[in-house]
């Protein structure tokens, strides 16, 4: 019981100290992939949660807007216009992503080197070090 007490009370001290700023490349109409350091800005905390990229097919090429969104208003975005998307002409793709500059250029796929897990095998992340000193406070509770 005293563990739970404890747990909730740093909860709620780090709480704030948990928000996250994402970046993101921003750019509007540009004929070329703004994924440049230029281009980077830094996403407004607890709003703008998401990376948001327009990939748009026009008479002169395609154009591409890059912004900073919040989860709510990039999926609207996204799934209305999901068909338009089409590669063609006037084609208009709207994606979303929640990791930095994750709507840069996509990354070619790497083949697996040798010794690497299996696909489907359960990967461990790292916590994120706020939580490392609830985790340590927690083992010593016990």
């Amino acid at each position: 019981m005293r563990l739970l007490t404890v747990s909730a009370l740093l909860l709620l001290l780090l709480g704030p100290g948990l928000a996250l700023q994402i970046q993101c490349y921003q750019c509007e109409e540009m004929t070329h992939d703004c994924a440049t350091p230029e281009f980077i800005v830094n996403c407004t905390v607890n709003v703008q949660d998401m990376c948001q990229k327009e990939v748009l097919v026009k008479d002169d090429g395609i154009h591409y807007r890059k912004s900073c969104a919040s989860s709510g208003a990039c999926l609207i975005a996204s799934s209305g216009y999901q068909q338009f998307c089409t590669g063609k002409l006037n084609s208009v793709c709207i994606t979303c992503c929640n990791t930095p500059l994750c709507n840069g250029p996509r990354q070619k796929k790497r083949p697996p080197a040798s010794g690497a897990a299996a696909p489907n095998a359960p990967r461990v992340g790292l916590l994120p070090l706020p939580l490392l000193p609830l985790l340590l406070l927690s083992s010593t509770l016990c």
